[in-house]
């Protein structure tokens, strides 16, 4: 694809999304979000995640992830999931993968003049089988931070972060993301985005994404959620995501 035809398709994909007569960032984005859950609040996911790219695929699902409102502004995060590899004339391995603890941190709150920021730092546990292509063989970081800023029925999330993987063969990279949201209903929001990702490996070339998805809520504590996307430059990339959600 042309770097011109690259640019026109952004611009109308951006534009289809804003034609659209919320829920913050993170799942079923890949941007996240500086939102906290309330102190001693509840939510969980069941999901299941993809991502193919030269002819190798990742499946992270069933899966689980945990959130819990542990003090004010203070999110402690847990994500376990089953993952399956494969691809390239090689057989389908599944098992455990990696898991994965963090801790979000609400910097300051968002007012009619600023916007809200908060950082959202965690680990990757090399708890998955990294021989058999399902973990990364030792523990990563991420270090990433998170700004918010919502108008009427629209929400923005922005930022990035940096990678942080000693693992044979694996490089530190950095990434970033960019989310435009808009609630249609009490039932409906619909959003997209652009994420950048940087080499995370010695042999690819980082990419450039854009992803659309949203949530159907069938009742204020529960929710379906979805996402779909590719790359528009640099490495084939094809994202998904699908997933059920609670809150309590």
């Amino acid at each position: 694809m042309s770097h011109n035809l690259k640019i026109i398709s952004l611009t109308l994909c951006l534009h289809l999304l804003l034609a659209i007569p919320i829920r913050a960032g993170g799942p079923p984005f890949l941007t996240d979000d500086p939102e906290p859950l309330d102190y001693q609040h509840w939510e969980a996911y069941i999901f299941t995640l993809g991502d193919r790219s030269a002819g190798h695929y990742v499946v992270e699902g069933p899966a689980l992830e945990v959130n819990y409102g542990a003090f004010s502004d203070t999110q402690l995060h847990w994500f376990a999931p089953t993952t399956t590899a494969g691809g390239n004339g090689a057989p389908s391995r599944s098992g455990l993968g990696d898991m994965e603890l963090g801790v979000k941190y609400r910097i300051v709150h968002e007012t009619n003049g600023w916007p809200q920021i908060g950082v959202f730092p965690f680990i990757e546990l090399p708890t998955g089988n990294a021989a058999r292509g399902l973990g990364n063989g030792r523990a990563w970081y991420q270090l990433p931070l998170w700004v918010q800023k919502s108008w009427g029925s629209w929400m923005t999330d922005i930022g990035g972060g940096a990678v942080l993987n000693s693992a044979p063969g694996e490089r530190d990279h950095p990434y970033a993301g960019w989310l435009l949201q808009r609630t249609l209903s009490d039932h409906l929001y619909l959003g997209g985005e652009l994420f950048a990702q940087g080499r995370d490996t010695e042999t690819d070339h980082g990419f450039v994404a854009l992803n659309f998805g949203g949530s159907y809520n069938f009742n204020e504590h529960f929710s379906l959620l979805f996402s779909a996307g590719h790359s528009i430059a640099g490495d084939n990339q094809t994202l998904w995501y699908s997933g059920l959600y609670w809150t309590w």
